[in-house]
C-alpha cells in the first residue's frame, strides 16, 4: 500500500454536454492536427471553424435524439469516482479526468491536482486500443500541459493500451452472454463494431486494428462465439477501415442472417456512437433488412470493469 499521494488522470475525448456545446466541441476536434491535417498548419484553425459551423446543425439534431447532449463526461466522472473508491484500501489516490476536446480540459485537471499538492501522476487512457488519434493525442496534450504548468509534475507512468486485460475481456464476454439470452434459442451473429480510422493511420504503423483483434480473440476464448468485425463513424473523403458497419449489415442480410448482437468494442462509455448510431441508426437499418439487432450494454460503471481499471493502476 502506497502512502504517497498519487493522481490518476483518466484520458478521454469528451463530448458536448448540451446543444450549444456542439459547434465549439467540433471546432476543438477539427483543430487537432494529430488526428486530421486540414491543409497547411496555418489553415488548420480557419478550416476547423468552417467545418464545425457547417456540421454543427446536423450534429445538433443527432444529439437531440439522445437527450440533448453526450453523457460521456458524466459517465467518465462517475467512473473516476468509482475507481477512486476502489483504490482507497490500496493507497492515497486521487482520480481526475482530462477531456481532449471539452471540459474539464488538461490544464484545468492539472490545476486541481496542483492545488491538492499532488505532483506524481499516472495517466490511464480510457481507450483500450491504442491509436495516435485517441490515446496518442491525449497523452501528447497531457505532456504539453505538464510543460505549461508551473507545478513540478512527475509523470510516473502512462497506461496507453490494455486490449488483453483480463478484467476488460471478461466483462465484455459476460455482457455478450447476458445479452444473448434475449434471443432464446435463436442464437445471434456477434458483430463487433469499432470506431473507424483512416487506412493511412494503420499503414503508418498504428496498432489500433491489431489491438482490437487481440481483444476479440480473448473474448472468443471465453464465449466460444465467433464474431465479425466492422467499423463505424467514418466521415470525410479518405479511405477508411472496412467493412463499414452499414455494409456489414447489408452483407449479413444477403446471407440470410436474422439475429445480430452488436458489441461496441472500442468504447467504454455510452455516447453518441452507442446511443444513436448503434441503438437507433443500425437498429433501424437491420429492421428494414428483416433482421433483429440488439446491442450489449456499455461498460460504463460496471463493477467488474471498474475493478479492471483498479488492477491496471495497481500493476503500475
Amino acid at each position: 500500500m502506497t502512502t504517497e499521494q498519487i493522481g490518476i488522470v483518466l484520458l478521454n475525448m469528451g463530448g458536448p454536454e448540451k446543444l450549444d456545446d456542439v459547434r465549439p466541441f467540433l471546432y476543438n476536434l477539427f483543430s487537432d492536427r494529430e488526428i486530421i491535417r486540414l491543409g497547411p498548419s496555418f489553415m488548420q484553425k480557419p478550416l476547423a471553424w468552417y467545418i464545425s459551423k457547417k456540421r454543427a446543425p446536423k450534429s445538433m439534431k443527432t444529439y437531440e435524439l439522445i437527450g440533448g447532449g453526450s453523457p460521456l463526461i458524466r459517465i467518465t466522472l462517475e467512473q473516476g469516482k468509482a475507481l477512486e473508491e476502489a483504490l482507497t484500501e490500496h493507497g492515497n489516490y486521487t482520480v481526475v479526468s482530462a477531456m481532449r476536446y471539452w471540459h474539464p480540459d488538461t490544464d484545468t485537471t492539472l490545476k486541481i491536482l496542483a492545488d491538492k499538492g499532488i505532483s506524481k501522476i499516472i495517466a490511464l487512457t480510457l481507450y483500450p486500443h491504442y491509436s495516435c488519434a485517441t490515446t496518442g493525442s491525449s497523452v501528447q496534450e497531457l505532456k504539453r500541459g505538464i510543460t505549461r504548468s508551473k507545478s513540478p509534475f512527475d509523470l510516473l507512468k502512462v497506461i496507453e493500451s490494455w486490449p488483453s486485460e483480463p478484467g476488460y475481456t471478461q466483462t465484455l464476454a459476460a455482457n455478450i452472454e447476458k445479452a444473448a439470452l434475449a434471443f432464446g434459442s435463436d442464437q445471434p451473429q456477434i458483430v463487433y463494431s469499432a470506431h473507424s480510422l483512416p487506412v493511412s493511420f494503420i499503414e503508418d504503423g498504428d496498432p489500433y486494428v491489431d489491438h482490437i483483434k487481440e481483444t476479440i480473440t480473448q473474448v472468443e476464448k471465453i464465449t466460444h462465439r465467433p464474431g465479425k468485425l466492422c467499423f463505424q463513424s467514418r466521415s470525410g473523403p479518405v479511405q477508411w477501415l472496412s467493412p463499414s458497419t452499414p455494409d456489414m449489415l447489408e452483407s449479413l442480410a444477403k446471407d440470410g442472417c436474422k439475429n445480430i448482437l452488436m458489441v461496441p468494442i472500442s468504447f467504454v462509455s455510452d455516447h453518441v456512437e452507442t446511443l444513436y448510431e448503434i441503438d437507433m441508426l443500425y437498429h433501424d437499418q437491420a429492421r428494414d433488412l428483416g433482421m433483429r439487432l440488439q446491442s450489449t450494454e456499455s461498460l460504463n460503471c460496471n463493477p467488474s470493469f471498474i475493478n479492471c481499471l483498479k488492477e491496471l493502476i495497481l500493476a503500475k
